[in-house]
């Protein structure tokens, strides 16, 4: 966030800053808004919004052109930093469920293949089922294990949502 080039006139130094800090910022409200849930429960990422905030909220008196973005970071600060609402909570109960119970599970640690995932298996007639696979399994393993699950692997396929369509 406070990287500054070695070279470059007082201007190209400035520029470079606020293209810098303004990137940051993006990223964070971006991060902020994707996994405020579970910020929530992150004393030490809640620690850091606050901070970043704050960071930010200096640099708008020297840097004026960060103030558009002050007021939708003070937003998220403040929706993540609230008490959950309801439908948070009922979140937070399937990620509790979903959960392995291993102390594994609990700890951070590397991804590693023959760690499972569970997918959530959506069918045409609005049901779904969930299927545990281990990470490194190939589409094929996937498709054979719904396929099992459903008792049927015709016309079944793969499509991956994301937000952005």
């Amino acid at each position: 966030y406070h990287a500054q080039p070695s070279q470059g006139t007082e201007q190209e130094k400035m520029d470079y800053a606020l293209n810098n800090k303004r990137r940051v910022i993006r990223l964070v409200l971006q991060w902020a808004a994707l996994y405020g849930d579970l910020l929530q429960e992150d004393e030490a990422a809640m620690a850091f919004l606050e901070e970043f905030y704050v960071s930010v909220s200096d640099d708008t008196r020297m840097i004026a052109a960060l103030k558009d973005q002050l007021p939708e970071l003070e937003k998220i600060v403040k929706q993540v930093s609230e008490e959950p609402k309801a439908p948070q909570k009922k979140h937070k109960v399937l990620l509790q469920l979903f959960n392995t119970s291993d102390d594994r599970a609990q700890k951070r640690q590397p991804i590693r293949g023959t760690d499972e995932v569970l997918f959530k298996v959506y069918c045409i007639d609005q049901t779904y089922t969930t299927i545990r696979v281990p990470v490194s399994s190939s589409v094929k393993e996937v498709i054979s294990a719904v396929a099992d699950k459903l008792g049927s692997g015709e016309g079944l396929i793969i499509v991956k949502m994301s937000s952005g369509g």
